[in-house]
């Protein structure tokens, strides 16, 4: 098994000296939290809402589908962008940047008179969500050092678990207490206070590098080819896989990528360092992130629909039968973080994801005739555990060893593999799904669904063990923000 490789060339013998550990206030992570909750949420609250949304604007099926991709497809797609940006740039003025456009579209989407408007304010949404992300975590990698540094990034990981779930809770809430505008306005207080706080609490940064140095040729194909693979995919919910638009969009995509590897081994500045992508650590915790999202994503996706189609419930009881879930993400994310320094995370991720498969083969026994306590409850508790450890340890093994100049297209990286990760799980277990309009078929659906989420974390768990490096317990615990050299 090969050592991680990066960009830093050192004499076999050279082992850099560990940081001084500094202690700075938790409040810069808490305005970063504040901020990237609201990323996170806005990935799944507006699946309990749709229904009001779409009554309201007179959606068709395809606005439907729009309104949830065009957020995931935009903050996908420039994450990387985004990460190099920041990594760039001052790095507070692109969180600014990021959050004021997130906010800003947040108020468009709740004052949203047409499905048109409505998808193109959660396309912007998307857009400074890309932009806010990698420069939020880029500013804890940078403020935080050894202890207080995995600490703030196991938070990190908790809050990033939590959001996915939380956000149908919030929005069963929201939408029957205030209406539908409400999963949207909430954001602007949020975006202000957190804007204010940003300014008063993180000291502005300074240049790295010109935008002359920006690999705008990179930026356009990854980009546009992101683009390209995540709308073919969720165009098979409605086009089926067949189709001609998505094995054109699916050419597209293969294209636009293989372009953006020949552009990055050519260009003297590229947009990832070809050194980037063999850093194990970062790109193996990569891929388990993009795959455990997909799965818990799209599980959050099919059991909304089936709490209120087959179990009758209103979107409040809908938003509240998934508190437990939450719940239970939130205590094994704590037990997580617990361990971390005892246990590497490595370790964790593979447990966590051997959880996630038993908990997705009790959902995959239920009945014709299923009760939410009997069948669902306990099968949504077993997941809630295994999914907190995991993002935990993926946000803590990615990161490590990545030097502070990189740190914001690390971040990028990563998190494109949640957001990627989260279009093709809706797409890809819809798809399995089938009719998803119907009792008869979300009865039928949900067994098969689960028994091929249970099937692949079962893989997903094997390739964790085989691809993740093995890191010290102790240093995963301690993190320097040097790369690793062997």
């Amino acid at each position: 098994m090969s050592h991680d490789t990066t960009a830093v060339a050192a004499p076999a013998a050279v082992h850099p000296a560990p940081e001084p550990e500094v202690r700075r206030p938790w409040t810069i992570l808490g305005v970063m939290l504040m901020a990237q909750f609201m990323v996170i949420l806005d990935v799944s609250v507006v699946n309990v809402a749709l229904p009001s949304i779409g009554k309201a604007l007179h959606f068709t099926s395809t606005d439907y589908q729009w309104t949830v991709s065009a957020y995931v497809l935009l903050s996908g797609g420039l994450l990387l962008f985004g990460g190099r940006l920041s990594d760039l740039l001052d790095r507070r003025a692109m969180f600014l940047t990021g959050l004021g456009l997130f906010t800003a579209a947040s108020l468009v989407s709740a004052t949203a008179s047409s499905a048109t408007m409505m998808i193109l304010s959660r396309g912007a949404q998307g857009a400074g969500a890309a932009m806010l992300t990698p420069a939020a975590m880029a500013i804890i990698v940078t403020s935080y050092s050894g202890r207080q540094r995995a600490s703030a990034l196991a938070i990190w990981g908790t809050i990033s678990s939590m959001g996915i779930a939380a956000g149908v809770l919030f929005g069963g809430i929201l939408t029957t207490v205030f209406g539908w505008q409400a999963v949207f306005f909430i954001n602007v207080p949020i975006g202000i206070v957190a804007a204010i706080l940003a300014v008063r609490t993180v000291a502005a940064g300074r240049r790295t590098g010109s935008l002359r140095r920006l690999d705008a040729p990179g930026a356009a194909t990854v980009v546009t080819g992101l683009l390209a693979l995540v709308f073919a995919i969720e165009g098979t919910r409605t086009e089926g896989w067949a189709s001609t638009q998505t094995l054109a969009a699916f050419a597209l995509a293969v294209v636009l990528l293989g372009g953006f590897t020949l552009i990055e081994r050519r260009v003297p500045a590229p947009l990832v360092p070809p050194a980037t992508w063999r850093i194990r650590s970062l790109i193996s915790a990569s891929t388990v992130m993009a795959v455990i999202t997909g799965a818990v994503v799209g599980a959050i996706f099919l059991s909304s629909l089936f709490l209120q189609t087959v179990l009758g419930g209103s979107a409040i009881i809908t938003g509240l039968q998934f508190l437990p879930l939450a719940a239970a993400i939130t205590v094994g994310a704590m037990i997580a973080s617990k361990l971390l320094g005892r246990v590497t995370p490595k370790t964790i991720m593979v447990a966590g994801l051997l959880v996630v498969a038993v908990g997705a083969t009790v959902l995959a026994r239920i009945g014709t005739d299923p009760t939410y306590l009997a069948d669902i409850l306990p099968g949504f508790v077993v997941i809630g555990l295994g999914v907190g450890p995991m993002f935990v340890a993926i946000s803590v093994a990615a990161m490590a060893g990545i030097p502070h100049a990189q740190s914001g297209l690390a971040s990028g990286v990563m998190m494109t593999g949640h957001e990627v990760g989260a279009a093709l799980g809706v797409a890809t277990l819809a798809a399995i799904a089938g009719d998803l309009t119907t009792r008869t078929g979300l009865v039928d659906a949900y067994p098969r669904v689960f028994t091929v989420v249970a099937l692949a974390m079962v893989a997903l768990a094997g390739f964790a063990a085989v691809a993740v490096p093995r890191q010290d317990a102790h240093s995963a615990a301690h993190p320097t923000g040097h790369p690793p050299m062997h």
